[in-house]
């Protein structure tokens, strides 16, 4: 059996990557589309979707998408029923306390959600219309 050797980093290359980490944050999304339509809907994400700061008017952009489909493709919604999507963006100033979901898009129907407080876990549940 061979022996493995923990490696010995110098203090001050450590010292240097320690002051060059990082920490990412990111905010999260859970989005409830509600269909309540008598035939199938489709729906969408573009990549032009942010979080805007109410106070400082920062944005974050749209880092991940699961369960839903990016421009141009689309995602079938089943009829009366709730369709779940989960959406990750970069993280908002700390400062940030309540804040605005919008997709900005060149047609109608456009998501959007207006004064999101925010919590100290940075995730939400949202229920979307169009």
């Amino acid at each position: 059996m061979e022996t493995i050797v923990k490696p010995i980093i110098a203090e001050e290359l450590l010292e240097q990557l320690q002051s060059q980490t990082v920490v990412e944050k990111q905010v999260i999304l859970h989005c409830c589309f509600k269909s309540d339509y008598i035939t199938e809907e489709k729906i969408r994400i573009w990549s032009s979707t942010y979080l805007v700061d109410r106070k400082s008017e920062h944005i974050s952009k749209l880092v991940h998408f699961e369960n839903i489909s990016l421009f141009p493709n689309w995602t079938d919604v089943p009829v009366a029923k709730e369709y779940w999507f989960t959406l990750v963006f970069a993280g908002l100033p700390d400062d940030c306390k309540v804040f605005d979901f919008i997709e900005l898009i060149p047609q109608a129907g456009g998501f959007y959600e207006e004064g999101i407080v925010r919590n100290s876990s940075d995730v939400y549940r949202i229920t979307l219309d169009v």
